[in-house]
């Protein structure tokens, strides 16, 4: 707890030392943004930067690829232009200046300007589908276009590849009328073309209106951005309206389609489902996803937000409950769909914690879903993931299960003092994690009940998308032999923990306007063996892959993540009672590798992967649709993975302590979930896994016994 009020105490005698009367769109404004940001950065930040020219030129290359990744605006006259300040930003931060943002911004305003008078004129001419011809779009080794001309043959080819996947999808719909009723007329090719250019033309219109929409301090938050992620991917600055968005988010609900989504490689990805949300409840996105294009209920034309700030396309993709907006989705596979969905609230409640009891022969085991760690900051005695855990442990063992399974895939983490807690339910006295902090300080959290709630057979279910508190319980538990982690071949990696400062508490008396916040890395978590979770995350136990195998999602695959290290091993005491340990890992290694989907799960992740990096497309009918055809082909051989179906009884528990019966709402979803359990091959391989643990002979023991004879 200190070293909030050491952070605390710093802003506030900060609050003497800025005194300023600015009001919005002041540049001296943005000059004392950078001011103050420098200053929480230099005292505040985990493992502060040197801001040098190796420093300048990082902003530089993160800043431009931010306004225009896609090289859609620049000319290669201009980025000569920007040239001189590649390793001048360091010294401009040293001296308040910010003369490289002021030229790049009229810069840009003035070629989208530009584009913006000549794009309808690059539509008037029909597209010829006939044509053979291909567009790369790896923006990362694009040159820029060397002229206006050239500018606008790069438009116009872009614009061809959004009217053929209109005019491809159009076809389809009129080839299946047509098959359904031999009598209808289908609309001619022609027309449908004509149709695909009117539909980019509105795009684009509707393009500018929201970009002519953005104040020049909307784009200086953008180079705001750059320079504080040159720090760690988990620094960032929050523009005062992002910041009132970022507290709506803490508060628990959620209004919209039920997924988090964030911008890499110019695309717009699904990155989390947020349980019990529309799209959770439909099964109508999957992480990995790309949104391509947005289409509200009330209008015909897709609003394309390929290359758009991540916020205007959220903007579009949220809306009031009950309104239903339409996603044209790029698959991970690589298929591209569009899908409809109703947008709801999507409470807090839908993330709590929730246990299911499995049933074969053998006898009962319990399963604890845990879709993140929650807690209310103001009140720790009211609802948390850690007491209510506990209910659900207590719970499953009033019906006699022999073994539990807490599953936290795509659970990205939450409250510290939940994840310290839960973990004492399965260990007696001992150290959680280590947290060390701004300035070097370490301090040991500990378990300091000695009972334990659950000492039966344990197995936790990880991803690539568990991260940061679940890798500490993970970790922790794995560290003591207290459980045995089944999963992909590590977690996300995400080892360090971030506080909100607040900007406006550094300045002193004065009309200034809202500076937003900034929030900073203060600490970084290790393992009580000493090993942080950064990067390296948590190892499975168990390996077992999935279709995001070989796909660049973790903390490594950041941007300037901090590194991996270690520090001294707290004084903990590995578990001994966990009998069948050995054995039971010896077992599950058998069964997965002679398990027939393993191969087809690892064929698909590569296949995945082979679609993420497939940045080409052909612009001629023919061979987008043959293309298109063929990856549909070819993803059908997986369907086998989705026909699978467990060899157990699942029977939903009701909320344990709850004193309300559930809702109709609440019990359909629970019926929703029991089908996908049933689906899920990682739960049934957790079963086994429990078997084994708990089988009443002791098979170690005897290994070990007949060795000695």
């Amino acid at each position: 707890m200190r070293k909030y009020i050491w952070i605390l105490s710093f802003i506030l005698i900060s609050g003497f030392v800025f005194g300023f009367s600015l009001k919005d769109e002041d540049p001296n404004k943005d000059k004392l943004l950078l001011e103050i940001i420098s200053y929480v950065l230099d005292r505040g930040h985990y493992d502060p930067k040197e801001i040098n020219d190796t420093f300048s030129e990082n902003v530089y290359m993160n800043y431009l690829e931010s306004l225009d990744g896609q090289h859609r605006f620049f000319l290669n006259s201009d980025i000569r232009s920007f040239e001189p300040y590649r390793y001048q930003i360091d010294d401009e931060l040293k001296e308040a200046q910010i003369r490289f943002f002021d030229l790049t911004f009229t810069k840009l305003m003035e070629r989208m300007k530009q584009v913006e008078g000549f794009y309808n004129e690059l539509l008037e001419k029909p597209f010829d589908f006939s044509k053979k011809d291909e567009i790369n779009l790896d923006y990362d080794n694009l040159p820029y276009a060397k002229n206006i001309s050239e500018l606008k043959s790069i438009w116009r080819k872009r614009f061809k590849l959004s009217a053929l996947q209109t005019f491809t999808a159009k076809k389809e719909e009129e080839l299946q009328k047509k098959e359904q009723d031999q009598s209808y007329e289908m609309i001619s090719d022609e027309v449908l073309e004509n149709n695909a250019r009117i539909d980019v033309s509105e795009n684009m219109a509707n393009f500018f209106e929201i970009y002519n929409d953005q104040k020049r301090k909307d784009w200086f938050s953008i180079y705001v951005n750059s320079i504080v992620l040159q720090f760690d991917p988990h620094t960032f600055y929050f523009a005062p309206s992002d910041k009132d968005r970022f507290d709506m988010s803490m508060s628990g609900k959620f209004e919209g389609i039920g997924a988090r989504l964030n911008k890499r490689n110019q695309q717009i990805n699904v990155v989390e489902i947020i349980s019990g949300g529309p799209v959770w409840r439909d099964n109508l996105l999957e992480v990995g996803d790309v949104i391509l294009k947005v289409r509200q209920a009330d209008e015909e034309e897709a609003i394309d937000i390929a290359g758009m700030v991540i916020d205007d396309a959220v903007k579009l993709i949220k809306g009031p409950k009950g309104t239903e907006v339409f996603l044209t989705i790029k698959r991970v596979e690589g298929n591209i769909e569009e899908v409809g969905i109703k947008r709801d609230v999507v409470e807090l409640e839908e993330t709590y914690a929730k246990s299911t009891l499995i049933k074969d022969e053998s006898g009962q085991y319990g399963l604890i879903e845990l879709p993140k760690f929650y807690i209310n900051f103001e009140d720790y005695n009211a609802r948390n993931a850690a007491t209510d855990v506990k209910k659900e442990l207590e719970q499953l063992k009033k019906k006699n299960v022999k073994g539990i399974i807490l599953d936290l895939r795509n659970n990205g983490g939450g409250s510290l003092k939940t994840v310290v807690d839960m973990t004492g339910y399965f260990i007696e006295k001992g150290p959680v994690v280590q947290v060390k902090s701004t300035g070097g300080k370490k301090e040991v959290l500990n378990d300091e009940d000695p009972s334990v709630v659950w000492d039966g057979p344990l197995v936790v279910l990880v991803n690539e998308f568990s991260a940061s508190a679940s890798e500490i319980i993970a970790a922790a538990l794995q560290d003591y032999k207290r459980a045995i982690i089944l999963g992909s071949k590590q977690t996300f990696g995400k080892g360090t923990v971030q506080n909100v400062v607040d900007l406006n508490r550094m300045i002193n008396g004065g009309t200034y306007g809202d500076l937003g916040a900034l929030k900073i890395t203060t600490d970084k978590f290790y393992r009580v063996n000493g090993q942080s979770t950064q990067l390296e995350g948590v190892k499975s136990d168990i390996v077992f892959p999935d279709r995001y195998a070989y796909v660049e999602m973790g903390e490594k695959d950041q941007d300037n993540p901090l590194a991996w290290d270690r520090i001294t091993p707290a004084s903990y005491k590995p578990y001994s009672s966990m009998t069948n340990y050995k054995y039971s890992l010896e077992q599950s290694k058998k069964r997965l590798e002679n398990n027939p989907m393993i191969n087809l799960i690892d064929e698909q992740a590569l296949w995945v992967e082979k679609q993420q990096n497939d940045f080409s497309y052909f612009l001629d009918y023919e061979s987008f649709k043959a293309e298109r055809d063929t990856k549909k082909e070819y993803s059908k051989r997986f369907k086998k993975l989705s026909e699978y179906e467990a060899p157990y009884e699942f029977e939903w528990l009701p909320e344990a302590g709850a004193t309300e019966l559930p809702n109709e709402d609440s019990i359909e979803k629970r019926k929703r979930g029991i089908e996908s359990l049933k689906k899920d091959i990682y739960i049934s391989e957790a079963v086994e896994i429990l078997k084994d643990l708990s089988t009443s002979i002791k098979v170690e023991r005897s290994i070990a016994q007949n060795k000695k004879e």
